[in-house]
């Protein structure tokens, strides 16, 4: 499925958060509606898949989100933002996916009369997993709307802006069979490309919605093509996990026999030992087993300005989902 129809989904029809499938943050396929009331038939066992974890509950992961007092923020993107008194979150996204796809946050105007007047939906896209050929969140962009569908049109080409005194893209389509307006701004924190969709008929509404942006608060690496981390957090580094920065490794050993991609990322601390783990998505026992595995890993230690920092990654055991294979687009905007 088309990345504009994954925004379509969400958007126009946010009933389907609820359709959640538990084998890894895709949504169900069935066309009958979850009930929660609805008994377990008698014989049947039911087991949890595989679904995202941390080694502690201390350190920042990037579902570890909350909506206080029309306050969204979320700690490991270090992003705040105000939004409308009147807007409601009125369904939670689906775990993370095994193509490191997040849904942060899905925000609803009710409008006059309880009419849906505008929807904003806070995405991330983990850049070490992404199955599209792009690397940053620009290449992103530009891979989408390469990819609009026949009945979507380009409204605005993509073109550079600043949110929160920090480098966005934003680009803009539309429905015309519909009449549905969608004003996207992207950038890249801590090696995920984050987008902020908005989605609307009024376009005077959404450009209200981007001026309110002004006041959000982001991490000073902010960037489309950066967004490095550094400072108060890890830098990250695709692909540090191996070659001859990778000094000890330990095989995890796993008792049952699964054939599900098992995406993690780690944080390595300043003298090579990893320090945090992430599961995007994992069974318990896999969990268990490369845990056991990962803490006994030893890298040298990442260095800048001569001296040893935190470094994040991401590796991925078994089979990794399709990635493409085209040369991802080039950093410019039309």
């Amino acid at each position: 499925m088309r990345w504009v129809s994954f925004y379509l989904l969400f958007l126009v029809i946010p009933a389907l958060v609820r359709a959640q499938n538990p084998s890894g943050g895709d949504f169900a396929t069935g066309s009958e509606p979850f009930h929660p009331e609805a008994k377990v038939p008698q014989g049947v066992i039911l087991v949890k898949g595989a679904w995202s974890s941390a080694s502690d509950s201390v350190t920042p992961v990037p579902e570890d989100r909350s909506l206080t007092n029309h306050v969204f923020r979320d700690r490991y993107f270090g992003m705040t933002y105000n939004l409308p008194k009147n807007w409601t979150e009125e369904y939670e996204g689906p775990p993370p996916s095994d193509s490191g796809r997040y849904v942060l946050a899905q925000l609803q105007d009710p409008g006059p009369k309880d009419s849906l007047a505008a929807t904003i939906l806070i995405t991330a896209q983990d850049m070490f997993f992404s199955p599209l050929p792009a690397r940053n969140a620009l290449q992103l962009v530009n891979y989408e709307k390469e990819n609009l569908q026949a009945d979507y049109k380009l409204e605005l080409a993509p073109t550079r802006t600043n949110m929160g005194g920090r480098p966005f893209i934003f680009y803009a389509y539309w429905s015309p069979v519909a009449g549905l307006h969608w004003y996207v701004l992207s950038t890249e924190i801590r090696c995920h490309a984050m987008e902020i969709v908005m989605m609307s008929r009024d376009t005077k509404l959404l450009a209200d919605l981007v001026l309110g942006m002004k006041t959000m608060e982001l991490p000073a690496d902010t960037d489309p093509t950066a967004g490095h981390g550094g400072g108060d957090v890890p830098v990250c580094v695709a692909g540090y996990a191996r070659g001859e920065n990778l000094i000890k490794r330990v095989d995890p050993v796993f008792h049952e026999r699964t054939f599900n991609p098992v995406p993690l990322r780690i944080i390595i601390d300043k003298t090579g030992k990893v320090k945090h783990i992430h599961f995007l998505s994992a069974f318990p026992s896999q969990q268990k087993a490369i845990t056991e595995a990962l803490q006994q890993w030893k890298f040298k230690p990442y260095l800048q300005n001569h001296q040893g920092v935190e470094v994040e990654t991401g590796i991925m055991f078994g089979n990794a989902p399709h990635r493409g294979s085209a040369e991802p687009a080039d950093n410019s905007v039309e």
